[in-house]
């Protein structure tokens, strides 16, 4: 809104500074989304007043509340509204988007809208229309012969593509807290290293039951320390039983996977005996080179080469996998994507049907995993590590719930509870 359009209620036209009216809904009162705003408000320099409010009266009864904001300057103010826009405000007057055609291949025009991993909205012709491909740190791009909107990542962005500039015309919806007694309504902190896991544990298995149940997909995201702690099995059991549809990991899993199943090892390491093998230090590079040779891990399966593991139950069940390659890799596996901007978007095909995301001891692959998932995905970050999870809040993925604890008795114990 331009500064001549700024309007201040009557009773404050002789008071310095530009107003603006906000109105949030929903259920702020319990999810502490009002003093949110209030407090944001206040940091960011400016003033409020709550012109209206309306609890609900019933646990289920959204509240209103209608709150004109002061600051000195029009800059100022847009700043605050730009902000107050992630946590569901939204001005009581809104204006269309204001949308501005891409100048550069690859990059988004001046202040165009970074969009958060919340459901947002866009108004086109007086309509508030969906986002399609929620995705934290994107810009909108908008078809305004079609009215549709999505997001886009800014290597995607083409010359003259219609992108949203600016906070106006845009509007999020925040995921409320939940209000059931499931784990994602127990735990009332993101990382778990003192609740009890049974309890965890069963929250757990009884999301990856009711994801499976309402047609969505469930995704693991795993790193090595799967199979050096011994846990392959039971992760080849979940897949076989067709609980995991998606995987996502790196080239270190596979080839360690497939080490195991070949050499019985893992780094050289008998998972039988725990002791190490006599040039069993070759054993990953071995087992790579083996595949490699094959023409790839279904060639191998196909071939009788490879007869057990993670990576042969994923193509048994028909899994959809994506291996994101590093610099560090040995090999790679061909299956590895070594290119990280085609990994990237054959994750973002990947995760479309996801409802729900388990994460487990793997700090890269889970945060890059948060980043693409938007807020109403399930997440449940497993990790010895309680800074594992504490990178994927800061990060952005706040839906995230933590479980601190090692690896295989977790696995171990879903497998079983998700027999019962």
């Amino acid at each position: 809104m331009a500064q001549s359009e700024r309007r201040s209620p009557a009773s404050e036209r002789a008071a310095p500074g530009v107003v603006e009216d906000v109105e949030v809904t929903g259920h702020i009162i319990d999810s502490l989304l009002l003093p949110k705003i209030l407090d944001r408000i206040l940091q960011m320099g400016g003033t409020f007043e709550i012109r209206e409010c309306r609890v609900g009266a019933r646990r289920v009864d959204p509240s209103y509340a209608r709150i004109t904001i002061r600051a000195a300057t029009v800059d100022e103010l847009d700043a605050i509204l730009g902000d107050l826009v992630e946590h569901g405000a939204s001005p009581v007057h809104p204006e269309d988007a204001k949308v501005v055609p891409a100048d550069i291949e690859g990059a988004f025009p001046e202040n165009f809208y970074s969009t958060t991993n919340q459901h947002t909205q866009v108004r086109l012709g007086g309509h508030w229309i969906d986002v399609a491909d929620q995705e934290m740190d994107c810009g909108i791009a908008v078809d305004l012969a079609t009215r549709s909107a999505r997001c886009v990542p800014m290597t995607d962005v083409m010359l003259g593509m219609p992108i949203v500039v600016g906070h106006e015309g845009v509007r999020v919806i925040p995921v409320e807290r939940p209000r059931d007694s499931s784990l994602f309504g127990f735990m009332s902190s993101n990382v778990s290293s003192e609740k009890p896991k049974a309890i965890s544990l069963q929250g757990v298995a009884d999301s990856i039951r009711a994801t499976r149940a309402g047609g969505k997909k469930v995704l693991l995201v795993g790193g090595p320390a799967i199979i050096h702690t011994g846990s392959a099995g039971h992760v080849a059991e979940l897949i076989r039983e067709g609980w995991i549809q998606t995987l996502f990991a790196g080239n270190a899993l596979a080839a360690h996977d497939i080490e195991q199943a070949l050499f019985g090892t893992s780094l050289g390491v008998s998972l039988t005996h725990g002791e190490a093998i006599e040039h069993g230090h070759e054993h990953h590079l071995r087992a790579i080179n083996t595949i490699r040779r094959l023409g790839g891990i279904k060639h191998a399966v196909a071939s009788g080469v490879l007869r057990s593991g993670i990576m042969y139950e994923c193509v048994a069940a028909d899994v959809d996998v994506v291996l994101a390659g590093s610099i560090r890799d040995d090999g790679p596996l061909p299956e590895v994507i070594t290119d990280v901007l085609a990994a990237q978007e054959r994750m973002r095909q990947a995760i479309r049907d996801v409802g729900f995301a388990l994460l487990i001891a793997t700090a890269l692959h889970s945060i890059a995993t948060g980043n693409l998932l938007p807020a109403w995905v399930k997440v449940v970050c497993v990790d010895i590590n309680p800074a594992t999870v504490t990178k994927l809040s800061d990060r952005g993925t706040f839906q995230t719930i933590g479980m601190v604890t090692d690896v295989e008795p977790f696995l171990r114990s879903l497998a079983l509870e998700l027999k019962k």
